[in-house]
């Protein structure tokens, strides 16, 4: 299958994405000092989102609450097939977009006050745009 290279080609194409071992094994993805997720072999991607996105991605059947921190914000998603490698993509997709938004907010603060509430939530509705 190599799920993993399909992924990794993707995800590493993307502008200014890095990669580097994840601390419990396999390979994180980062857009500066922020994790989009990792792969764990050709099986498994876990991303960090917000708790309210990450009840959305269940609730839609996207994703699986996180295998260890199941109350987290982060999500398990497993991928059995070739069919499942899209979702894994369009999952780290919403994650860089997201960090990409949360990026461009603060250089638009420079260094000023954290990113709103307000702008979080206009950030999160990007989820619609990408859905698949």
């Amino acid at each position: 299958m190599d799920a993993h290279k399909r992924i990794r080609d993707e995800v590493r194409g993307w502008p200014q994405v890095e990669e580097a071992p994840h601390r419990f094994g396999g390979i994180e993805f980062r857009l500066g000092r922020r994790e989009l997720g990792h792969l764990h072999g050709d099986r498994l991607a876990d991303l960090p989102f917000p708790v309210r996105i990450r009840k959305e991605l269940v609730r839609d059947g996207r994703a699986h609450p996180h295998h260890l921190l199941p109350d987290s914000g982060w999500v398990s998603y497993w991928i059995r097939s070739e069919d499942d490698i899209p979702g894994a993509i369009s999952l780290f997709r919403l994650s860089y977009d997201r960090a990409v938004a949360v990026a461009e907010e603060r250089r638009r603060r420079a260094g000023g006050a954290a990113v709103s509430a307000a702008t979080l939530d206009q950030i999160d509705g990007l989820d619609a745009t990408f859905r698949p």
